[in-house]
């Protein structure tokens, strides 16, 4: 044989079926498609039955492509049957699928909750990638198996899988709970050495895991030394302050970031309206309001709701109910926040007829009982809270839960009725929690009832040691009843136990300015025109009939001097200073950090019945909106 026929047979023997040579023909015809080609276009159609059954005609003939299409329909659909159906064939037809299949099935598993499938495919897997091995990860994340996902991370890293940033980003979000932190910081080291904590992804993940470990100082730190900053990791700062209560910080960081051009989405200005809500920062909220509408951003439910609480929070009521009135989706929480805004305002009627309305709509949720009950508490009906609790119980056969039950001892406790409110504590399928027993102490406090009032107090010295509000309203029982060798005694007690009183305080915002002012406060620079003030408000509420309560006053020393000290309180120096700084026809907004004395709240009536102004005092109970020396809590709070 020539050498030239042989070299051409070597060759043919080393043709694959699809590089043999064809026939020169003056037309060249298309190469043949593969024989699962039509089952992509049946998947992207949304005919994936069809595609199955394709599949099972197919029999052995179905390849890389085909298997793909049908996972990939599988996980936009969560179908979880059609999936095992897809997974069983490859298996029936012994088909080896790569590590990018295998991987897609592991996902499907996840995507469709089966957590269990999911893990025991990644086990089975000859060789798994960095995906794979997130997949997983996210898929205990994402269900809340906090253990299981550090786990896995630590056995991928066994398994010298170096994570990249979206395993980073995933693991962090498991670092919750008592040993949070300490696994956070450990993976936040891990970052820091593969060069991965200053990716967006990453660094969101770590501040937003500092923040909900009331780390913020952390998390601000993580924030500053990102590079790159999107809405993500701007929302999670401002949601971290808010979370822990810092809403100045909360405004000021927003304050900052929107000077530099910070893009926001809804959940931005959610986050934002709610750490406004703690402030009382209506013109804030004004503001932001505005600046959603200019940003033409969609009015999802959330931040409609957030406005509603945002307002409601900030006294004003009538933009709460408009926006309430104008949402074209109510979701059971919109209700609850309308609800708990018109208690908050003590304004039991309206709590009672929008539940009403509430419950032809939707079926009212747990918090939807919580905030009708506190608003009948707040409202002082008595006898519809109780029909409601019953309605809660026996109506919807919904189990109440151990707040359901402290609104209802706290329903009972401001009627008057603390023994029958003690008997509830007793019978109940809880253990009384401190606020139950706080709440009780206070109206023991109210009513005047010294004998119960000692044994709850005792109940609560005993839990909570250092609490001084517990040891303040003993004092107050004490005081009241004339019991001064106990008032001095409770205060020796506070002493020993080196616990102090939080002071009371009051701020008010005028022409965009906090100003704070604490009881007998020396250190505000406009000091004498206060105290000038106060001084006239006194004499010309005096002369329409005001007589302050001097059993207001929690220390053995003169009338005169009891006087003295009650026109200190932070309220009245808040309210004199609203009249100088305010012009005649606004609304003075003040909030208490403390509740409001009794004598603080006939003061603030008179002023409002002789200087003709509206007055907004909130207290951290509830709002009073005092009109023409008469107010929306009509005395009862």
């Amino acid at each position: 044989m020539h050498g030239r026929s042989r070299v051409f047979l070597l060759r043919r023997i080393h043709f694959k079926d699809s590089d043999r040579p064809r026939q020169l023909s003056c037309q060249t015809s298309p190469p043949p498609l593969p024989p699962d080609s039509n089952l992509k276009p049946l998947c992207l159609q949304g005919r994936l039955h069809e595609a199955l059954s394709g599949m099972a005609t197919l029999g052995t003939e179905v390849r890389f492509h085909g298997y793909d299409a049908l996972l990939t329909a599988c996980i936009d659909r969560r179908a979880f049957l059609e999936g095992q159906l897809v997974h069983a064939h490859m298996i029936k037809s012994q088909y080896l699928p790569s590590v990018y299949l295998a991987t897609r099935l592991l996902i499907m598993y996840v995507k469709c909750d089966s957590l269990n499938d999911a893990r025991h495919m990644l086990e089975a897997m000859p060789e798994r990638n960095v995906v794979s091995w997130t997949a997983m990860v996210s898929g205990y994340s994402q269900k809340g198996h906090r253990a299981e996902a550090l786990e896995l991370f630590v056995k991928m890293m066994e398994a010298g899988q170096l994570p990249d940033e979206y395993t980073f980003a995933t693991v962090l979000t498991s670092c919750t709970g008592p040993f949070g932190p300490k696994h956070g910081r450990q993976i936040h080291s891990l970052a820091l050495k593969t060069n991965f904590d200053s990716h967006m992804f990453v660094g969101s993940s770590l501040l937003d895991m500092y923040a909900k470990a009331s780390e913020i100082d952390d998390a601000r730190r993580v924030f500053d030394m990102l590079p790159d900053r999107d809405v993500v990791s701007c929302t999670a700062i401002i949601s971290g302050y808010a979370q822990l209560g810092l809403d100045a910080e909360a405004l000021e960081v927003f304050k900052l970031l929107h000077k530099e051009g910070m893009e926001c989405n809804y959940v931005t200005f959610s986050c934002l309206l709610n750490a406004l809500s703690g402030l009382a920062a209506l013109d804030y909220g004004r503001q932001v309001h505005g600046l959603v509408i200019r940003c033409e951003l969609p009015f999802y439910v959330v931040l409609q709701n957030s406005l509603i609480d945002m307002y409601s929070k900030c006294g004003s009521l009538i933009y709460s109910r408009k926006i309430f009135d104008n949402m074209l989706e109510r979701s059971v929480i919109s209700w609850n926040a309308m609800l708990a805004g018109y208690g908050k305002h003590g304004l039991g009627s309206e709590v009672v007829r929008l539940f009403k309305s509430m419950v032809q709509e939707v079926r009212p949720d747990g918090v939807s009982f919580l905030a009708v009950l506190s608003g009948c508490s707040h409202g002082g009906l008595v006898d519809e809270g109780l029909d409601f609790f019953d309605f809660m119980v026996n109506g919807q056969r919904m189990k109440p839960d151990i707040g359901h039950y402290g609104c209802v001892i706290d329903l009972l406790g401001r009627a008057g009725r603390i023994e029958k409110a003690l008997d509830l504590m007793k019978c109940m399928p809880f253990e009384p929690t401190t606020a139950m027993w706080g709440s009780l102490l206070g109206a023991c406090r109210v009513h005047a009832n010294v004998s119960i009032g000692e044994f709850v107090a005792q109940k609560l010295l005993d839990i909570e040691p250092e609490n001084s509000g517990n040891f303040v309203i003993l004092s107050n029982i004490y005081a009241a009843a004339g019991r001064w060798q106990d008032v001095a005694r409770v205060r020796e007690l506070m002493k020993e136990r080196t616990v102090t009183k939080e002071p009371g305080r009051s701020w008010i915002n005028l022409d965009k300015t906090m100003h704070t002012f604490y009881s007998s406060d020396r250190s505000h620079p406009q000091r004498e025109q206060i105290n000038a003030k106060i001084m006239e408000l006194y004499e010309r509420i005096k002369e329409a009939g005001y007589v302050p309560d001097l059993s207001c006053v929690l220390h053995d020393v003169d009338d005169e001097q009891k006087e003295s000290i009650l026109l200190g309180h932070s309220e009245k120096l808040a309210i004199a200073f609203g009249l100088m700084g305010s012009t005649p026809c606004k609304l003075i907004r003040i909030t208490k950090n403390l509740r409001i004395c009794v004598d603080c709240h006939n003061f603030a009536k008179y002023v409002s019945k002789v200087y003709a102004r509206y007055i907004s005092l909130r207290d951290s109970n509830r709002f009073h909106l005092i009109v023409r020396g008469t107010c929306t809590c009509r005395d009862y709070w």
